[in-house]
């Protein structure tokens, strides 16, 4: 058995980027640039109001004086005089300052008496004006290259004037699930069988994720459907295979692939859950076998998956982000594999509490599970209170 950093650093060294492509500012959301973007003008594109009010010379505006109002500039109509000694221009938020003005007065601070108005309070030169250029300026570089695009971002690259945005194309990724015993949900469950849940939660979670989930048909105990399913694979950055990943007689990707051209790299793993997991290459597709066992098959997913296609789509790899949290029960010494341990979070994110049954084949208590508490191989019993590592599942979205 590798351990789980050798396993991660294993499969992430294998992979590139996929292509971009280019795509409408409006479906760019949560993509991943594939290039920088660059503003393509300057914002703001003159000196601007920041209020309402009167652009005025700030020598004239003290309190008590009376100004000629000589014109008005609402944003987008701009004034085209220029103030004079004694003027004034009607001016709104996000007007151009008119040629000779330098401050502004509050429309709140002045009295309008027709074609004039009174200062109430002396103004500052460059008071309440906007810069050229305050925001950004023309050709600088607003948002790096491997960043994943925010509803933030979005409204950035549109002020910046870019319609379309180079991505990096969304990771397509075949998922096949194997076994006799398994049917999908909705479906005729064969005798002794189970309702397979592995295609849709991985599928699911490589969405969440920015990828293109491509669920397979269910691959039964046999070795010529198992090589016609993974072949529908070709063209996928990676297959994913849950089941058929242990050492019993019906598991059987290594034995059905092996003369396909499977390259086996690793198999097996110093970790709980999730002890059985192969690596390597069917051809040019990366292939990575889950364990059937559903809990296994999604932690899994969370430690290698999950940063797998981060690579995929231009960023970082590495690990899951972790935090530290306090344990709210104790727990005791762990044996020779490195531990995922479902638990719960306290309101304010301080406390996790691991679950008492930790068994590898209960959904609802991952379903349930606020967090993922790390266990170093042969770590020591903990007391209440001493603080782990963790792996927050809210903050994945899956």
């Amino acid at each position: 058995m590798i351990p789980v950093s050798e396993a991660r650093d294993r499969i992430l060294a294998t992979l590139s980027p996929t292509p971009a492509e280019t795509v409408p500012l409006a479906v760019a959301a949560g993509r991943v640039l594939a290039r920088p973007v660059r503003a393509r003008l300057t914002q703001p594109p003159a000196a601007v109001s920041a209020m309402d009010g009167y652009a005025v010379r700030a020598t004239d505006a003290t309190d008590g004086a009376i100004l000629a109002v000589v014109g008005s500039a609402p944003a987008g109509h701009p004034y085209a005089g220029v103030v004079g000694p004694g003027q004034a221009v009607r001016i709104f938020t996000g007007g151009f300052i008119p040629t000779g003005a330098d401050a502004i007065l509050l429309q709140e601070d002045a009295a309008a008496m027709g074609e004039q108005v009174a200062v109430r309070e002396t103004v500052a030169e460059g008071r309440w004006i906007r810069p050229a250029g305050l925001d950004f300026t023309a050709g600088e570089t607003l948002l790096e290259q491997g960043r994943k695009l925010t509803a933030r971002d979005i409204g950035l690259a549109a002020a910046a004037n870019h319609p379309w945005l180079a991505v990096h194309r969304a990771p397509r990724i075949g998922i096949l699930a194997t076994g006799d015993e398994i049917a999908l949900p909705g479906e005729p469950i064969p005798e002794g069988g189970i309702v397979s849940s592995n295609a849709h939660a991985l599928a699911a979670l490589v969405r969440a994720a920015g990828g293109e989930p491509v669920v397979l048909p269910i691959a039964p105990d046999d070795e010529a459907a198992i090589i016609a399913l993974a072949a529908d694979a070709r063209g996928c950055e990676m297959l994913v295979t849950t089941g058929g990943a242990s050492v019993g007689d019906h598991d059987l990707v290594q034995k059905a692939l092996g003369p396909q051209g499977f390259a086996l790299d690793f198999w097996k793993i110093a970790m709980r859950p999730g002890k059985p997991l192969i690596w390597g290459r069917l051809g040019e597709t990366p292939l990575l076998g889950l364990p059937g066992n559903p809990v296994s098959a999604l932690v899994c997913a969370v430690v290698f998956l999950l940063p797998a296609l981060r690579v995929l789509q231009g960023q970082p790899g590495g690990a899951t982000p972790t935090h530290t949290a306090i344990l709210g029960a104790p727990l005791p010494e762990n044996d020779r594999r490195e531990d995922y341990m479902r638990a719960s979070l306290s309101a304010d994110g301080r406390v996790v509490t691991a679950f008492k049954r930790q068994d590898s084949s209960m959904l609802k208590t991952l379903a349930r599970a606020e967090a993922l508490v790390i266990r170093a191989p042969h770590a020591p019993a903990l007391p209440e209170g001493a603080e782990v590592e963790i792996i927050r599942l809210d903050e994945l979205g899956i």
